[in-house]
């Protein structure tokens, strides 16, 4: 009987760890990294290649998310969405928790360098420290362009994915990571849009904070027909067949759709839950992981 409150607390434990590393955010950037190593085969890569990549990638980001949660602890403490993090409650240590992102970060480089290779282990550690010093501390409290440039760091995986196979960075990857570039702000804005209030709260100058959600669906259509754009120049410096071009054009058109749809929601006057932004973010997500799926299953079929 006395084994059950400590086993109950380990599970807490275990479970505050998990919640500092973000898993749902890292299983979207894992999304794009697979995806780029079979282009970059042509095919099927080597199953170990593969594990060793997603392993390394996801301690590497898991690393920076605890970091990430670590220095935005008092935002989070302000933010209904955010309030029952683990830094927020008190379930880990400030000391604990950097200990555990800087072990998370060293096995990650050791995995990616002796399991693929070391200029994947070194693009990892880029986007880490991009991550965590031009995002996290430099962007997110000073400017409403935090998650343009901020977004950087999300776009490595597919170059990463991309090197562990090739060994060297090539146009298509680039054009991978534009193209998460290019799809970062109108899915984090749309996300933004419904808890503009949390943002608010939180003084974080996310666009919808700072701006008219008529401006920010503006935004958000432009840079959304930015990403189109970039995925259909995949096919030709990729020279895909025609599976990857017609994905591309059909998941772009819905997208575009969906903006176009915010847009006029917008101009009704409607505003936070009534715009129903939450509709483009969930659309966003299905149409990054369908536009790389596609491109990793377009190599198998030509």
């Amino acid at each position: 009987m006395t084994a059950e409150p400590g086993l109950s607390r380990a599970r807490d434990v275990l479970a505050a760890y998990v919640a500092l590393a973000k898993p749902r955010i890292i299983e979207l950037l894992l999304v794009t990294t697979v995806p780029a190593m079979f282009l970059a085969a042509g095919g099927f890569p080597p199953i170990g290649l593969v594990a060793a990549t997603l392993i390394g990638g996801t301690l590497a980001a898991a690393s920076a998310n605890v970091f990430n949660s670590v220095f935005d602890a008092d935002i989070d403490a302000e933010m209904r969405r955010t309030r029952r993090r683990p830094m927020v409650r008190g379930l880990i240590s400030t000391p604990k928790a950097y200990g555990f992102g800087v072990a998370l970060g060293i096995a990650s480089v050791l995995i990616l360098g002796f399991g693929a290779n070391w200029l994947s282990a070194g693009l990892a550690v880029l986007a880490n420290l991009y991550y965590v010093f031009v995002y996290t501390m430099a962007l997110k409290r000073r400017t409403a362009q935090n998650v343009v440039w901020g977004g950087v760091a999300g776009c490595f995986p597919p170059l990463i994915g991309w090197t562990a196979v090739t060994g060297s960075v090539a146009w298509p990857p680039l054009v991978l990571f534009a193209i998460v570039f290019a799809w970062t702000p109108p899915h984090t804005w749309a996300l933004a849009l419904r808890y503009r209030e949390d943002y608010a709260q939180g003084h974080v100058p996310m666009l919808p904070v700072v701006k008219p959600p008529v401006a920010v669906a503006w935004r958000i259509l432009g840079y959304t027909a930015l990403t189109v754009a970039t995925s259909l120049l995949l096919w030709p410096v990729a020279g895909t067949g025609w599976l990857y071009p017609v994905a591309a054009a059909v998941l772009g058109a819905v997208m575009l759709g969906e903006s176009i749809a915010l847009l006029r929601r917008a101009k009704q006057g409607l505003t936070d839950a009534a715009l129903k932004p939450m509709r483009l973010f969930h659309l966003s997500n299905s149409y990054l992981a369908l536009v790389f799926i596609a491109a990793a299953i377009d190599p198998l079929i030509f």
